[in-house]
């Protein structure tokens, strides 16, 4: 958006005797993509600015086409209007990018190399030390807040335990800066935003706004959200921002497994009792019955964890969440997504389908006969 004010693109234009202020022209901006190695051709190009109208960054000055068309078009930044929606994610991740900032642009800055394990690590910092310098720097009054704010950060996948065990605490626990905010980024990375390999293989994404398990296997939870993009978190967390809503209850405080403990292991155990396989679920007679939910979420998401494979199963349903209204219950077994069959598929491609689907979900699911 800077560059394209700086090269005029951007700018104040007229059409049928209205003068629309800074937009810029579809066709010649993708011209400029390709002559500025933004994209390879106008396919991609036009892909790309999709993309950023799918996420409210930029809109039709009219809002006549909800499709980005390469043509004599008049398109807009929503920051140049000031429709830019701040939603609670972007407010977590504008506020971490400021912190970052900060830190790196003082000489005797805690953000340092470190080893742990004879691992070594960039951009790390001690939870307690981060905790004194944000009372010191003024960004949150009391050590409660920081520890707060530096949970928020760690949900949203701006910084991290360094081997991905702890959450935030105020300790002399090693983390650091999962994103790179320095980083040079091309658009291009957009189009890859959806697949969990791509963003594992660039952990320093800005599109990211939660961390990834790097670990193999199955034992990552995720956190259904209505954001589209995949999200895996280590817990279940209702509210990833309490620190900046001004509500400090986490939700989930009372059961003691899905919860922070201080030295505790992420990810607390399957609800299930026993594996079940497809087999079992469809043979004829099984003690299963099929219910259909409809979920509408809200501005936190749907409210559940989706855990395992083939079957998938519900690992935690927040209690206060659209989800748990529609009945929703842990050890239920994902059937089918919008419509699509899914017991053959993996948690990470359920969850998929459910990021790249409508804010209303509708799913069918087998609950176990009491």
């Amino acid at each position: 958006r800077l560059r394209l004010h700086d090269g005029k693109l951007i700018k104040d234009r007229r059409y049928h005797l209205r003068t629309y202020p800074n937009c810029f022209v579809a066709k010649e901006l993708t011209d400029w993509l390709i002559d500025h190695k933004e994209a390879p051709d106008r396919e991609t190009g036009i892909r790309l600015m999709q993309k950023l109208m799918d996420h409210y960054i930029i809109h039709h000055v009219c809002d006549e086409h909800s499709d980005y068309k390469d043509a004599k078009l008049l398109y807009r930044f929503r920051k140049d209007d000031g429709t830019f929606p701040l939603s609670k994610d972007v407010k977590v991740f504008m506020r971490g990018q400021s912190i970052y900032e900060k830190l790196v642009s003082v000489e005797e800055s805690i953000l340092k190399v470190r080893e742990e394990n004879s691992v070594k690590y960039q951009r790390t910092f001690l939870g307690s030390e981060m905790i004194d310098w944000l009372i010191q720097e003024g960004e949150v009054e009391n050590r409660q807040e920081a520890v707060e704010l530096g949970r928020a950060l760690l949900e949203h996948g701006i910084i991290q335990h360094v081997s991905n065990r702890h959450h935030f605490f105020d300790s002399d626990i090693l983390y650091h800066f999962w994103i790179n905010f320095r980083r040079r980024r091309r658009l291009t990375e957009l189009l890859n935003e959806n697949s969990s390999r791509a963003l594992s293989e660039s952990p320093d994404s800005p599109f990211c706004l939660r961390k990834l398990n790097p670990e193999p296997g199955n034992t990552s939870f995720l956190s259904v959200q209505t954001n589209k993009e995949i999200k895996v978190v280590s817990a279940v967390r209702r509210s990833s921002i309490t620190s900046l809503s001004g509500n400090s209850n986490a939700y989930f405080s009372a059961p003691p497994t899905l919860v922070f403990p201080p030295v505790a292991e992420c990810n607390p155990k399957s609800v299930l009792k026993r594996p079940v396989t497809n087999e079992e679920l469809l043979s004829p007679g099984a003690p299963y019955v099929k219910k259909t939910l409809t979920i509408v979420g809200d501005a936190v998401g749907w409210g559940f964890v989706v855990r395992g494979g083939r079957p998938c199963h519900i690992q935690a349903v927040d209690p206060g969440g659209p989800a748990a209204a529609a009945g929703m219950k842990v050890c239920q077994f994902v059937f089918s997504v919008n419509g699509v069959y899914v017991l053959h598929l993996d948690y990470q491609t359920i969850s998929s389908l459910i990021m790249t689907g409508p804010r209303t979900l509708v799913m069918e699911v087998m609950e176990a006969i009491e």
